[in-house]
């Protein structure tokens, strides 16, 4: 698995005029499966996104989890961030999982973060032409790679 995390000060999803997610204050999260991931990928994964510590404390310095400043979360999937870039011009996307694979994966990412957190994560509607609107605190992006964890 793969996440684009975003600090943000307000993040929402718009699919057909509708907002399926918005959030204040938390994190935009953009998530990639691959057909290689599972459930020890997904556990993993979640916990890093909950705890890691790039909010501000008042010394300005990123000490804070998404817990200590009480957070929310926007989940959108995300097949591109495997493209595969190597040979051509047109990415390849072989290695992102099938929808058989990733919508179970994609919908237990929802539910565990959900879980951590103790309040509802919003989302993205997977598969669908979406539309994301973001204010992005910071900046601040971090990549999240299950099978480089540096």
């Amino acid at each position: 698995m793969r996440a684009v995390i975003q600090r943000v000060t307000q993040a929402s999803c718009q699919v057909d005029d509708e907002i399926t997610g918005s959030i204040e204050n938390g994190l935009l999260v953009l998530l990639g499966i691959e057909e290689a991931d599972g459930q020890e990928d997904l556990e993993w994964l979640a916990a890093k996104i909950f705890n890691i510590r790039i909010f501000s404390d008042a010394k300005g310095l990123m000490n804070k989890s998404l817990a200590d400043i009480d957070g929310n979360i926007l989940l959108i999937s995300q097949f591109t961030l495997f493209a595969a870039t190597k040979k051509g011009n047109r990415p390849g996307f072989t290695r992102a999982a099938r929808p058989d694979q990733a919508i179970p994966l994609y919908e237990a990412m929802i539910k565990q973060l959900s879980t951590l957190s103790g309040k509802p994560v919003q989302a993205g509607i997977f598969g669908a032409d979406m539309k994301i609107s973001l204010l992005n605190d910071g900046p601040v992006t971090i990549l999240i790679d299950t099978k480089n964890k540096e």
